[in-house]
């Protein structure tokens, strides 16, 4: 029978209770637990595609196709996994299967109340996510914070959990909360406290309590949150600040949780083994060569957030590149307003977004990495943008753009996808999820993908409305643009490049790459990229 933990936060968001769930379950991993992840998500969206970048940060995408919350990226990155969509639950998505089963009439005579009919749903889900997965211990990672309204329900379920799993210890509560350090160089308790006073009036008493502060806790401090939190010494632990996040599991492991993990579920664990992560950043930290990558985005007001997976895939190809990277996002409307000196940067990425805001800065950036033979990869928008830029600049259409972009262009070298075109609904109806790409013989994409491919395939994740349009390919292609990677079944372009006796690295993909890398493995595109900016 599957094993739970369920992690919680307190006092504020943002603490790092993805990368503390993904850590834990790196840890079980090691142990030989096969042990898997969920995030349950309290927003009434029924999934992460309509959110905000600004606030939520990236969207991740599973290889079926469901539009996720980032931490799925970090378990995904954690676990060395494929994540599927039952790992990501947002709350709309309980109230409508709710609603939905009340109007077919499966709850006649009934009172449709949260308990029981929406954290039955919510423990039924999780129940299938642990059978999906295949997990011994599959982690629930509770979005939110303690007391937020949204994720009282959640919670009650968690609760009635344990509830029902009686004295066997199947379900473990694990609670973060911020132990801030004031000006005084102290480090005050008294919000874990709180928090830990909320949780335990929601009727879950925590396991084991994780301290997210700047600093490692004092002993001192951890005797006092265990005396006043009622949790015993051993079980208290600090997340604190990391050069990289692919630290914390040696953290945790030389703070000696996995003892305490091991004893209250009862698990078993294997002889440890030597994490390759600690190898491969120990080896990483003599490195002297520095090189300078710019990411060039319109949501660049905000956290790096927004664009973590493209951030942790070239910090991957970095640690194998034998590179000091250091990665800098940058506003592309300050590129539009000649604020921003292109000169300085080694490397550039143009992820992907939406709308017309900032692209011009883009198409800028793209043009001086052309013309001046700087490595440049465009990932979704960015591809489009690039082949938009070809198309001004070499081609000659001055007008050339995107349908999205200007509706009335009379080169439109972007436009919708047939399919697209009758679709009026926003949520979850865009080209998602993986997909083959049939990569071209003797292209610079053969050559990156030569381990990974199979019978001339690649499989690559995609979340995208626009694409390249049919009636410009052969004109693009006599002008030097090579597309490297197409649908085996459709004319819909995946890859275009520059030849490398043109350009030393110029290529980009309409797929998402960057959810594909691993710490232990880069992925190509990545790697290429910043391997071409030693040459």
């Amino acid at each position: 029978m599957t094993k739970f933990i369920f992690v919680t936060g307190g006092v504020l968001s943002s603490l790092g209770k993805g990368v503390l769930t993904a850590s834990i379950a790196h840890l079980l991993k090691l142990n030989g637990i096969r042990a898997s992840l969920m995030k349950i998500d309290p927003y009434l969206n029924c999934d992460a595609g309509t959110l905000n970048p600004y606030e939520h940060g990236e969207v991740f995408v599973t290889q079926d196709g469901f539009e996720c919350d980032l931490d799925v990226g970090n378990y995904e990155r954690f676990l060395d996994i494929f994540a599927v969509k039952q790992q990501n639950l947002m709350m709309g998505s309980v109230y409508k299967s709710v609603v939905e089963r009340e109007r077919k009439g499966e709850f006649l005579g009934n009172t449709i109340q949260l308990i029981p009919h929406a954290t039955n749903e919510i423990k039924k889900r999780i129940r299938r996510c642990a059978q999906v997965t295949g997990a011994d211990v599959l982690l629930v990672e509770i979005g939110g914070t303690v007391g937020d309204i949204e994720s009282e329900v959640v919670l009650e379920a968690a609760r009635q959990m344990r509830f029902e799993n009686g004295k066997d210890p199947s379900v473990l509560f694990i609670h973060l909360a911020l132990v801030p350090l004031i000006i005084t160089n102290e480090q005050k308790t008294k919000p874990m406290q709180h928090s830990v006073k909320a949780i335990l009036a929601r009727g879950i008493t925590p396991d084991v309590l994780v301290a997210r502060c700047s600093q490692p806790l004092l002993e001192s401090t951890k005797k006092k949150i265990a005396l006043m939190c009622n949790v015993l010494p051993e079980a208290v632990f600090s997340s604190p600040d990391q050069k990289d996040i692919y630290n914390l599991p040696a953290e945790l492991r030389r703070q000696g949780i996995e003892p305490v993990l091991e004893e209250k579920l009862a698990l078993t664990f294997k002889p440890k083994k030597k994490d390759e992560w600690e190898v491969l950043l120990e080896k990483h930290q003599s490195v002297k060569t520095h090189r300078k990558i710019a990411v060039i985005g319109k949501y660049a007001q905000t956290t790096k957030d927004t664009y973590m997976s493209v951030f942790e895939a070239i910090r991957h190809a970095c640690v194998h590149a034998g590179v000091k990277g250091e990665i800098v996002l940058v506003n592309s409307e300050n590129i539009e307003k000649e604020k921003e000196d292109l000169s300085q940067y080694h490397a550039f990425i143009i992820p992907g977004g939406f709308g017309s805001r900032g692209t011009e800065g883009k198409i800028k950036a793209i043009q001086y990495a052309r013309e001046n033979k700087v490595p440049l990869l465009g990932i979704c928008y960015g591809l489009q943008l690039s082949v938009i830029e070809f198309a001004r600049n070499v081609l000659g259409f001055k007008d050339a753009n995107s349908t999205e972009i200007n509706p009335e262009t009379k080169h439109p070298v972007i436009d919708l996808l047939p399919e697209q075109k009758k679709i009026e609904d926003k949520g979850g109806t865009m080209r998602l999820g993986a997909y083959h790409v049939l990569v071209k013989e003797n292209t610079l994409a053969a050559s990156l993908y030569a381990k990974e491919m199979k019978n001339k395939h690649i499989f690559k994740r995609f979340r995208h409305r626009y694409e390249v349009n049919p009636e410009f390919v052969s004109r693009l292609e006599e002008k030097g643009m090579v597309f490297s990677g197409r649908d085996p079944k459709r004319e819909i372009m995946k890859n275009a490049e520059l030849p490398q006796d043109v350009h030393p690295y110029f290529i980009g993909s309409q797929y998402h790459p960057e959810f594909d890398s691993r710490l232990e493995q880069p992925e190509p595109l990545f790697y290429g990229l910043v391997k071409a900016t030693l040459k």
